[in-house]
């Protein structure tokens, strides 16, 4: 059966240097090595795994003070590896402003990025926050979608104070629920299951025709009761995959989906059926 992961992260020294200070906490949080790796070593492992990726950017350099994960950078692996990478999100820091709008344009347009991945608790920021909404207005505008990180984070996790992480800035209601409510023509997709706020997530995607929702970063056996009923049901249509590698390794997500009982017509759909519809992906 195709897998698609629509949430990968490059694993690179490019990608460690806009995350590094969370590495350590990461480490401990996903009981995983969390060390950087060359292009071609990340590539062989997900052709190993037998998945096809969406790599994501990272820019957070207003609260981080860090250089991004840059959209050349996940753009230029992309074309570098078209069998193992479909796609790349692109990334932009918020707070920038009219940087962060041209910066879109230019990822979209120029580097063919199929649309953006925010990280709020990272950023420092809430997506329904007035301030950014001609960011969204021209993201729209692209009519590329947008993949926002939902629920609790291990950026952070562990240490005293969380390392100044907020975890509200996760929660999908109202935030995502009333972007989406303004934003009928932008399509979003939420990060992660969205604990402790997944029945809230529910509610959203199942109200919200423009909302979709990928699960990565957890696994599938430890999802909330509620999910994994309606993951078969109402939200067959809008459930997607996504690994949040390094996080967690493809074999151990797969073996964990198929431990949950699903017939393969559902596991087709959430594997890469609803990914080609809902993303135009070939």
């Amino acid at each position: 059966m195709r897998k698609i992961d629509l949430h990968c992260h490059p694993n690179t020294k490019a990608w460690f240097q806009a995350i590094q200070p969370y590495a350590q906490a990461l480490r401990a949080y996903f009981h995983r090595p969390w060390e950087p790796k060359t292009e071609d070593e990340v590539i062989q492992e997900l052709r190993t795994a037998g998945v096809q990726v969406l790599l994501v950017a990272f820019d957070s350099e207003t609260e981080s003070g860090l250089p991004p994960c840059s959209n050349d950078y996940v753009a230029k692996v992309r074309d570098d590896y078209p069998d193992t990478v479909l796609q790349a999100w692109g990334s932009v820091d918020p707070w920038k402003g009219e940087i962060a709008i041209r910066e879109a344009e230019r990822a979209a347009t120029e580097l063919g990025l199929i649309g953006f991945h925010f990280h709020p608790i990272v950023g420092g920021f809430s997506v329904d926050n007035r301030q950014f909404y001609p960011l969204w207005e021209k993201i729209a505008e692209l009519r590329v979608p947008i993949m926002v990180d939902t629920g609790t984070t291990g950026m952070g996790a562990g240490p005293a104070g969380g390392m100044g992480r907020h975890l509200k800035f996760a929660n999908p209601f109202p935030a995502l629920d009333d972007l989406a409510a303004d934003f009928p023509d932008l399509k979003i997709i939420a990060a992660h299951p969205a604990w402790p706020w997944t029945e809230q997530m529910i509610m959203i995607a199942l109200h919200k025709g423009n909302v979709f929702w990928e699960l990565s970063g957890w696994g599938p056996e430890y999802f909330p009761a509620a999910l994994k009923h309606e993951i078969s049901r109402r939200l067959q249509d809008k459930i997607m995959f996504g690994s949040d590698y390094p996080s967690l390794t493809h074999q151990r997500l797969f073996a964990g989906w198929e431990s949950l009982g699903y017939s393969d017509a559902i596991l087709e759909k959430v594997f890469y059926k609803n990914a080609q519809r809902i993303l135009g992906l070939p």
